[in-house]
């Protein structure tokens, strides 16, 4: 039978079809090595992401998409199972609702960004989700983003400071030094990581303002945050 043919009309049914296909194609030695390389932190049923995303195309085409009223219940649903690539399906289905999200959806970003967070998920959400929405909204960008910034759980920094990771000639430099800055002295590799990506990432787009800002800010900066930030720059 044809996956179209066995997606039901409610989200049980969704998110029921969707959990069979995946277990009809799990992968026991995929999924060991999988868990190991995520540090254990998560199940998985072993799929591959090529396969993975042949699997659930299907599940993502328009006239199977389920309702916009239920996205935030399947989405809390997906989230809370144990299979990892679930929460990669929710991602990239919440991502086909971009445009029609409402502007405090973003509650459902911080959700999914401070529940099984990894750089895994929060990466994607914070530049693809999060970005899109702070553009569809852009008076959410500094009220949020700030609040993210100085909150004391650490993946909701790392997302203020992702969240314009592909905004090239849109960046709003002055939010992006002042939340490099507000976490250029702190030890957690994911802050150091996330600061020399997103200023490796502008650069190119601007690359004397980066080279500019890690020269004033050398003594602030970790070597990590600063060897992501110059890797382009240094190649040309």
């Amino acid at each position: 039978m044809e996956i179209e043919n066995q997606l039901g009309s409610n989200e049980l049914n969704y998110i029921q079809s969707l959990k069979n296909v995946l277990s009809e194609n799990c992968n026991t030695d995929n999924a060991m090595h999988m868990k190991k390389y995520m540090k254990n932190k998560f199940e998985y049923y072993g799929i591959k992401s090529p396969l993975r995303k042949e699997l659930c195309k299907p599940f993502l085409k328009k006239e199977n998409l389920p309702k916009i009223e239920e996205i935030e219940d399947i989405i809390k649903e997906l989230w809370n199972e144990p299979q990892r690539e679930l929460q990669y399906f929710a991602m990239e289905l919440l991502s086909k609702y971009s445009k029609l999200l409402k502007q405090n959806d973003y509650y459902l970003f911080e959700y999914m960004l401070t529940n099984k967070s990894w750089w895994d998920t929060v990466d994607y959400i914070a530049a693809i989700i999060v970005g899109n929405h702070f553009n569809l909204y852009p008076e959410l960008k500094k009220s949020i983003s700030e609040k993210w910034i100085n909150s004391n759980d650490m993946w909701l920094n790392r997302s203020a400071l992702l969240f314009q990771l592909k905004y090239k000639q849109n960046t709003d430099e002055k939010i992006l030094f002042e939340y490099i800055l507000k976490h250029s002295s702190s030890t957690e590799f994911f802050h150091r990581k996330a600061i020399g990506w997103v200023l490796r990432e502008y650069s190119k787009t601007n690359p004397d303002v980066v080279l500019e800002f890690v020269k004033t800010n050398e003594q602030k900066l970790s070597g990590l945050s600063k060897r992501e930030a110059l890797k382009i720059i240094n190649r040309s």
